[in-house]
């Protein structure tokens, strides 16, 4: 009996450490195709200026953002019904790993690049956010009431690292940032610098297999509908079905419904602040490129750090109070980042937003899955992702308007007014209310 509860331990363990793992592998994409490599590459060499490259690979995010947001609930749905998180997490996560991969053979130049290139990157990018809603939908069922907060706060504080890791792999040993590659690629047409796509669909599927291989899809009692409806035609009217079902219903979940408005408002917040952070410290403290990086790489470990130390407070206080005490602090932060008299007062407030946006991200994805209905897990993560993505159009834009009217600081000031908003918002939401609603269901 003794070794049966152990084996079952380690499995448990291995487990969460394998779900842990996939922050790491799927953080590569965010922060190299995203954020730092890819993008850059495509606005300065697809186009024929950098304001017409910006422009298309603005479309990219805003088309994939739509699909993301129209997507992630219906597939939830048909994931839940047909018990299926793992499978469909597998074929979105190969199906990211592959368009990614493509996208270093794609020339920028040549007939149809700009379009193809597009293209892949959308797939890949929806492909990856539609992962997220299967992978994160696995939580609840890994962690108990008093650990689930730091194993969010492991996994988000470990995708940090990963992703910081990656970079400096392809930009000391592809790229050559500071002096000699590592690997002696060819770089004409910038191949050395597209083949850092192989690198982030290498590190992707290397690191996703502990958790495509060894976590187990959770038993869940399901409904005779459920295992009745055969075929991939039923199981996708049924997945619909249950959609409209829950959508009629939502009201019967007054706390995810208030969490997810509060959520779709301070979430709006990081967005911008991700997005625009660099152009910022470029445009009004003068920052350079390699300074700009560097400021990059530290609101990364300073949020992968706040994210790990601050799964501890989330099991101790709660899920609702840790993101309350991070939008606070993210909002004086934000205050001091507009305020700031120069680069060194600017770095304080940077960091300040990198170590509690973090704990901002790991404890709103707890607080969901403590409040999401064990047979509804992907369902319900769909639209935590929609609301991710739903207006999150909105906070660039209006820093675009303020920036153009009164100067990049009045722009970043809009941050701010996300992050009180979404507070208030989120005051209204009761936790063991919402806890009890899940349990009920």
């Amino acid at each position: 009996m003794y070794r049966e509860g152990d084996q079952r331990m380690n499995q448990h363990r291995r487990a969460v450490a394998s779900w842990c793992l996939y922050d790491w592998a799927n953080s590569a994409f965010t922060t190299l195709v995203v954020t730092f490599v890819y993008a850059t590459y495509f606005t300065q060499t697809f186009a024929d200026n950098a304001d017409l490259g910006t422009a298309l690979w603005s479309r990219g995010i805003a088309i994939s953002a739509v699909l993301i947001a129209i997507s992630s609930p219906i597939l939830g749905a048909l994931a839940d019904r047909g018990g299926s998180r793992r499978r469909m997490l597998v074929i979105s996560t190969l199906l990211c790993v592959v368009a990614t991969g493509a996208l270093t053979f794609i020339v920028p130049g040549t007939s149809s690049a700009v379009w193809l290139a597009l293209l892949c990157f959308i797939v890949a990018n929806v492909a990856f956010e539609v992962g997220t809603v299967f992978y994160n939908s696995f939580l609840a069922s890994l962690a108990t009431p008093q650990t689930i907060g730091r194993i969010s706060g492991y996994g988000w504080g470990l995708g940090y690292v990963g992703g910081l890791a990656c970079l400096v792999v392809a930009l000391l040993g592809f790229v050559g940032i500071g002096g000699d590659p590592w690997f002696a690629l060819p770089q004409d047409s910038g191949f050395h610098i597209r083949a850092t796509n192989l690198l982030v669909a290498g590190w992707l599927l290397l690191f996703s297999l502990p958790m495509l291989l060894w976590v187990r899809e959770p038993t869940i009692e399901r409904a005779a509908d459920d295992l009745n409806a055969v075929g991939g035609r039923a199981q996708v009217a049924q997945a619909f079905s249950d959609l409209k079902r829950t959508l009629l219903r939502i009201r019967d979940f007054p706390e995810i419904v208030r969490f997810l408005i509060a959520h779709l408002i301070y979430n709006d917040g990081l967005v911008t602040v991700f997005a625009f952070g660099g152009i910022y410290a470029a445009g009004t403290f003068g920052l350079e490129y390699d300074e700009v990086i560097l400021f990059g790489i530290a609101l990364n470990v300073a949020a992968g750090l706040g994210a790990w130390l601050f799964g501890f407070v989330d099991d101790w206080i709660g899920g609702k109070a840790t993101v309350m005490v991070s939008l606070v602090a993210l909002a004086g932060a934000a205050t001091l980042a507009v305020l700031a008299p120069n680069r060194t007062w600017f770095w304080v407030a940077g960091l300040l937003i990198g170590t509690f946006a973090g704990p901002n991200q790991a404890a709103s994805r707890s607080l969901m899955a403590r409040f999401v209905p064990e047979r509804n897990q992907s369902e319900f993560f769909g639209f935590y992702a929609f609301a991710g993505k739903a207006t999150s159009f909105l906070g660039p834009f209006l820093l675009g308007i303020l920036s153009a009217t009164w100067g990049q600081r009045a722009g970043v000031s809009v941050v701010l007014a996300f992050f009180v908003v979404g507070g208030i918002v989120l005051y209204s939401v009761d936790e063991r209310r919402g806890c009890e609603r899940a349990r009920e269901t």
